[in-house]
């Protein structure tokens, strides 16, 4: 183990920053666009502090904590140089996680939303709203959601099954991208209490 870890996250760390420090300021140069740093899972300790120097954002996503010993990052301590989002392309919805593990479920129900008693067994539309505020409130550069999990706020326009929402599941190799948005933007357009209510969250945050 004392081998592994020297390895893969000491010996190899300052080949890493400076081969980092060389190359990305370049690819900045190379464009206008905002760079967002991937910093998720088993990265070298010198990611965080290159990152910083060189300003690209961190991602931050709420069921996946980079401390240890906890089990939900609260996006109310994201740094401002950072992009918050309670799920992505390669993770279930918030309503298909809600479902998949009764007692983390719970936890968060308690822990991070603050509410007393059982959890709901399915996510439903007030849930959903209460965890995209903690989001849109958070102090982040940047609040980012996917159109499923904005849906899930409104039980007429989202999805019936939340395990249809899901993108992309990396590990099943046979997995494809087929999700679709299953309502016409024309139509999503005339959803004024849906439009009217992302809206005020987006006011009421600052966005």
């Amino acid at each position: 183990m004392a081998l592994y870890i020297n390895y893969f996250y000491r010996r190899q760390d300052d080949f890493w920053q400076e081969e980092a420090l060389e190359k990305l300021p370049a690819l900045k140069r190379a464009t206008n666009m905002l760079v967002c740093g991937e910093d998720l899972g088993m990265v070298p300790r010198c990611v965080p502090d290159v990152m910083k120097e060189l300003g690209v954002l961190s991602l931050e996503i709420q069921r996946m904590p980079k401390a240890t010993g906890v089990a939900f990052f609260h996006p109310k301590d994201a740094p401002y140089l950072s992009v918050v989002t309670p799920s992505t392309h390669d993770m279930s919805t918030l309503r298909g996680w809600w479902e998949e593990d009764r007692d983390l479920s719970q936890r968060f129900f308690n822990d991070m939303l603050g509410y007393e008693g059982k959890a709901p067994w399915f996510s439903e539309a007030w849930l959903n709203r209460a965890i995209l505020r903690q989001h849109f409130q958070s102090p982040a550069m940047w609040s980012i959601f996917q159109m499923q999990d904005l849906l899930g706020m409104d039980e007429k326009l989202r999805r019936e099954n939340p395990h249809d929402e899901r993108i992309n599941i990396p590990a099943n190799p046979r997995h494809y991208w087929r999700y679709r948005l299953h309502i016409a933007l024309e139509d999503l357009l005339k959803a004024e209490d849906f439009n009217g209510e992302v809206r005020a969250m987006v006011e009421e945050s600052g966005r």
